[in-house]
């Protein structure tokens, strides 16, 4: 037990949910700021006073910023208010923290990755995104590189494959498993946009929270850096075919899978596998096998959904 406070922005979210359950495990006092993202300015100030605050204290403080705005899809000024939170935010001036702490960036490494060739990628790769989303990952990542080479602060930056799983948000029009799972409960077909030979790695989502408590503990520990760059990945590719085909098994009926047409979709790169050769003990866990992870995602969308019954 590290008895440290952690800060988790995006706390909320798919993956902040799941990591703010594992820092709870590890015996970590948890804080999830309440956020205007809708307000840039008032969000800036309320993420600034919380990060203040959470440096000023006298036991080990860990930042965890798991938010992010957009998807491969969104347009650049998109991420506008994001960087301006991150520049109010992560300003170093006059930070001086009276105990050590730990940073952790959520990265994607789908979209810093997207254009890159010769897969699987790994930490050497030079990244080459295809879109406005993969850029501003980047973007990110530079400025919470900086803090911490100013700060004297250790990062780790986590560039994360597809997640997946129970609880992601079905408003978003991304993650492959969940949207072809709810378009089936609902009845509807499922446009895919992309060849089906595209070849993606599905991380679950708590093999994905435990790696990055861990990988935390072991950067604040350690004090390895200042930044460590890390692809968090189930290291095995699947293509659209296979993913398809898992859902429908986890159904016990085919899907209803047609193919669409969409100008996004020259951002999304062809194959994205991975593998990490940085802090690869992270890896050495026994993940929660694809099979299983879709029948537990389809049980959670099909238990969120109204019955027949109760809509009629």
């Amino acid at each position: 037990m590290s008895g440290a406070t952690a800060l988790v922005v995006g706390g909320g979210g798919f993956l902040g949910r799941a990591v703010v359950g594992e820092l709870v495990r590890a015996g970590d006092r948890v804080v999830v700021p309440r956020v205007p993202w809708n307000d840039t300015e008032a969000a800036a100030a309320v993420l600034r006073e919380a990060v203040t605050g959470l440096q000023a204290g006298d036991t080990p403080w860990r930042l965890v910023w798991c938010a992010g705005s957009g998807i491969v899809a969104t347009g650049e000024q998109a991420f506008t208010a994001e960087s301006t939170i991150l520049e109010r935010v992560l300003d170093p001036a006059g930070a001086t923290p009276d105990a050590p702490g730990a940073v952790f960036f959520a990265s994607s490494a789908g979209g810093v990755y997207a254009g890159a060739s010769g897969a699987p990628f790994d930490e050497d790769t030079d990244p080459l995104p295809l879109a406005p989303y993969g850029r501003s990952r980047l973007a990110a990542e530079a400025r919470f590189r900086d803090f911490a080479e100013a700060t004297g602060t250790p990062l780790l930056v986590g560039r994360i494959s597809n997640l997946y799983g129970p609880g992601a948000n079905l408003r978003k029009p991304q993650g492959l498993v969940s949207q072809l799972a709810l378009a089936h409960l609902e009845r509807r077909p499922s446009s895919i946009y992309v060849p089906m030979d595209t070849t993606r790695d599905y991380l679950y989502i708590d093999d994905a929270a435990a790696m990055v408590a861990e990988g935390l503990a072991v950067v604040a520990d350690h004090a390895v850096g200042p930044t460590t760059t890390k692809i968090f990945a189930s290291q095995h590719g699947r293509t659209i075919t296979e993913v398809v085909e898992a859902v429908s098994a986890a159904f016990g009926e085919p899907l209803d899978v047609r193919e669409g047409h969409d100008p996004a979709a020259t951002s999304h790169g062809r194959d994205l596998r991975f593998r990490s050769c940085v802090m690869t003990a992270l890896d050495d866990r026994t993940h929660v096998p694809f099979e299983l992870g879709v029948r537990r995602t389809v049980d959670a969308i099909r238990g969120s959904r109204p019955t027949d019954q109760e809509t009629a």
